[in-house]
């Protein structure tokens, strides 16, 4: 029996992640997940696994059974890296409330799903830290238990949000956090496209992902780029890679940076405001998508599409959000087959239905992405390992890149 996890983003009214629900099934689509084998799957989870880096750094909002509360698994946390999220199920357990109060009392800060405003709740709300909303289908009643929570000081957390309307009301409420497919891609209102999007930029995509990468056309697309130029050798002479001799010409800093590290560099720098911010989340879901599509087709059978088109199928699902533009409008500007324009804008073929599966495994929508790992003739108990490793390994990349760019905003301050 194969077992799921993945994590989705909840991010606070600026649009910055603030923690990771951790969604995961022992695979039984349909029914209730036996509470025994839930337990057995985060456990594993939790001790084959380094938290830290899977949540780079940000809390985790994860949902305990009675059986998990019990075998302590919460205390494989720190009390400031996690919130305990309870379900409607262990509001009227007695023995559950009792194991919840003692996690209240250690530190451990409390959330509550799908919260109602009827006698058997009040029994915990003395203890309860945040309230999740449904917002998956909102009405007077969804507006109710979000301002008498508010009214009881709790912080609201309004997931489900799958589309503009709910987001917009979600907000106009006065929610503190938001969670959903929507909100992870959603494009922050203040963002700018800068110039390297103007010019070279996509071409320069194309080339450092393919399979044989040619240093001679990155160094000539790079070169017709001022901007590019004296930002590659801005980041290759700054401090962080601290070399002897500085860096003279493109090639050499091409040499020294690395194509695996220049890829992520060109698309973070590519995002990046006048301001020195940028949508961190939505870029990271570029990533997420491009590493997971990429490690995926390797065990695909038969697959249309190479390596490096699976990993620019990922990288490039969030762009039509990034340039606050339809993705059609920006893929017609794209050097890219038909396999891809067609999987990214229809999920068709068989590239459309990795997309799918990766999209599905996001939204922790199980019994879609199992149907589509049988189509690709992908062995299921490889889909979580696989997304596991390309977290760990995103999120070293963005720590090291966003870092480098801090440290060279100093040195230029």
């Amino acid at each position: 029996m194969d077992s799921y996890i993945v994590r989705q983003a909840i991010v606070n009214e600026n649009e910055k992640t603030f923690g990771y629900e951790i969604l995961y099934t022992d695979n039984s689509f349909g029914g209730a997940a036996d509470d025994a084998a839930a337990a057995n799957t985060i456990e594993n989870f939790l001790s084959s696994m380094d938290t830290g880096k899977f949540l780079g750094g940000k809390t985790a909002f994860l949902t305990f059974t009675a059986n998990l509360l019990e075998k302590s698994i919460p205390k494989m946390f720190a009390t400031n890296t996690l919130v305990i999220q309870i379900e409607d199920s262990l509001i009227t357990n007695p023995y559950a409330q009792n194991l919840i109060t003692k996690y209240k009392q250690d530190g451990y800060k409390i959330a509550i799903k799908d919260f109602e405003f009827n006698p058997r709740f009040f029994g915990v709300l003395d203890i309860v830290d945040y309230i999740k909303v449904n917002f998956a289908n909102s009405n007077d009643s969804t507006a109710n238990i979000v301002n008498i929570g508010k009214s009881f000081n709790k912080k609201i957390i309004a997931y489900n949000i799958e589309t503009q309307e709910a987001y917009e009301n979600a907000k106009a409420l006065g929610c503190t956090y938001y969670q959903g497919s929507f909100v992870a891609e959603k494009m922050p209102s203040s963002f700018k496209k800068v110039n390297y999007l103007q010019s070279n930029f996509f071409l320069l995509m194309v080339a450092v992902t393919k399979d044989e990468p040619d240093l001679d056309e990155i160094e000539s697309i790079v070169s017709r780029d001022v901007s590019l130029t004296f930002s590659l050798l801005r980041l290759v002479n700054s401090a962080y890679f601290a070399l002897r001799n500085r860096a003279k010409s493109v090639k050499q800093a091409l040499v020294i940076l690395g194509l695996g590290q220049l890829k992520q560099w060109i698309y973070l720098l590519s995002f990046k405001q006048d301001d020195g911010t940028m949508p961190d989340e939505l870029v990271k879901i570029s990533f997420l998508r491009a590493t997971f599509a990429s490690e995926l087709i390797d065990n695909a059978k038969d697959m249309p599409i190479s390596k490096s088109e699976a990993y620019l199928m990922g990288m490039f699902s969030t762009l039509g959000n990034l340039m606050q533009m339809p993705l059609e409008e920006v893929l017609e500007q794209l050097p890219i087959g038909d396999e891809v324009r067609d999987a990214l804008l229809n999920q068709e073929g068989k590239a459309g239905t990795l997309y799918k599966l990766i999209l599905s495994y996001e939204k922790a929508d199980w019994k879609t992405m199992a149907t589509c790992a049988e189509e690709l003739g992908i062995q299921q108990s490889l889909i979580a390992q696989k997304y596991f490793e390309c977290v760990e390994s995103v999120n070293s990349t963005w720590e090291s890149l966003t870092s480098v760019n801090t440290n060279i905003d100093e040195e230029n301050a």
